[in-house]
């Protein structure tokens, strides 16, 4: 699955105001994976910038004046965002933005979230976190992930660290090297599954054993994982119930 977690920066706070996006910051991810393969565009409003939002992020005009405009770009963020399910937090704003920008452009222009799905990570949390603070900077600091390089808003950086707090809130980037590839190995051991794999090699895998340190280390990353899901770590409750003096 192709996902992009995507955020603006913007001239003000309504786009029906005629404020415009000044920043798109993007990041892929493939089957909840890093990919490297991000998209990071300025773009120069032909308008001026509430002094409110160079208050957030510290965009000037003068520093995007050799910036292109949105028709210069539209088609490279279109192709880039085409058939991806789109992650954002506070959806409507953004949305709201890049729909307006596209209709200036082609008054028929359907709008991204009628073509594609989207993910309102605002949203998600406020279901899984009622009552608490949602912000990205909450949430950076509910998952603890650093965040101490937000001092003024961006839209690649917001995007970066909510790509994290994407992964986290949902469940953490698993990748246990056991995915299904390309390769005719990989598919053998796909189809044959691992049990059977196992069974057929001449020689029994090594077990390295965890190290105390690496024990404490785990256990706080469960007390961690439970914080954050309101205490329904159900790896830990598992381990508890296996556990000799449960």
């Amino acid at each position: 699955m192709r996902q992009i977690v995507l955020d603006t920066e913007t001239t003000g706070l309504e786009p029906q105001q005629g404020h415009r996006i000044i920043e798109v910051g993007c990041v892929e991810l493939a089957n909840r994976r890093l990919t490297g393969n991000d998209l990071h565009l300025y773009i120069h409003p032909d308008r001026e910038i509430d002094q409110g939002a160079i208050d957030v992020h510290g965009i000037t005009l003068e520093f995007l004046d050799d910036k292109p405009r949105f028709a210069e770009i539209a088609e490279t963020l279109a192709n880039y965002l085409a058939g991806a399910e789109l992650v954002i937090h506070n959806a409507p704003f953004d949305l709201a933005f890049l729909n307006h920008e596209f209709r200036k452009l082609d008054a028929g222009h359907a709008a991204l979230e009628s073509a594609q799905p989207v993910i309102d990570t605002l949203a998600e949390a406020r279901q899984l976190y009622p009552g608490q603070r949602n912000s990205l900077d909450a949430l950076c600091k509910r998952f603890e992930i650093d965040n101490s390089n937000r001092e003024l808003h961006g839209a690649l950086l917001d995007a970066q660290l909510l790509a994290d707090v994407y992964l986290m809130m949902t469940g953490g980037q698993i990748d246990i090297g056991l995915a299904a590839d390309d390769t005719a190995a990989g598919n053998a051991l796909a189809s044959a599954g691992l049990a059977a794999h196992l069974s057929s090699a001449q020689h029994r895998p090594r077990v390295n054993r965890a190290t105390d340190d690496e024990r404490v280390s785990h256990a706080r990353y469960l007390e961690m994982l439970a914080k954050a899901s309101g205490d329904r770590c159900l790896w830990r409750d598992q381990e508890d119930e296996a556990s000799p003096s449960a």
